[in-house]
């Protein structure tokens, strides 16, 4: 469960920014930046990924409020996806799946080591891997491509979250049902 609400700004920036761009980026910001202070204070160690979303947002909102004031959705959406996707890759290569980072909480702990727990990971953060190529790649469209309907593009970057979120919940269940503890 705390993978997901690591991914709290990012959903939250997706369900503001269609209310106020700046909005959204400042609040998902806030948000992430709480997330990883929490933890950091918690785990006595910085998240990957919470560290991330925090430059990302942060660095996202600036430069719209100070250098480019009308940067539209699909760009900064862009720019976001990728970003994360990169993160998500880097992990992945480097051979420390970030949704690890989240599992280490004091339920799973105990069972760091084993094959099913990392294996799980590896799969988690492949999975949001695509997620986040998905989104990145319906905004590169809506950006570059104009005969396509820009509803039906944003409906499948949205979906791709929620399958990722969804996944990511079923995942937690899993493996709370194969140690005998919730993980939710």
């Amino acid at each position: 469960m705390t993978l997901l609400l690591g991914f709290a700004p990012f959903a939250a920036f997706l369900l503001l920014a269609r209310l106020s761009l700046s909005l959204a980026l400042w609040i998902a910001f806030a948000a992430a930046f709480s997330l990883g202070i929490r933890a950091f204070v918690e785990l006595g160690t910085l998240r990957l990924f919470d560290s991330a979303m925090t430059a990302l947002f942060g660095l996202m909102a600036l430069y719209r409020g100070f250098v480019d004031p009308g940067l539209r959705l699909a760009w900064i959406g862009l720019i976001l996806e990728l970003g994360l996707l990169l993160i998500a890759l880097w992990s992945l290569a480097a051979k420390a799946p970030f949704t690890r980072q989240y599992a280490l909480a004091p339920i799973f702990s105990e069972y760091d080591e084993e094959p099913f727990f990392i294996r799980t990971n590896y799969l988690l953060s492949a999975v949001w891997a695509a997620a986040f190529a998905v989104m990145a790649a319906m905004d590169a469209l809506t950006l570059f491509v104009h005969t396509l309907p820009g509803g039906f593009l944003a409906m499948v970057g949205l979906a791709a979250f929620a399958g990722a979120l969804t996944f990511s919940w079923y995942a937690s269940v899993v493996i709370g049902r194969r140690i005998g503890k919730r993980a939710y």
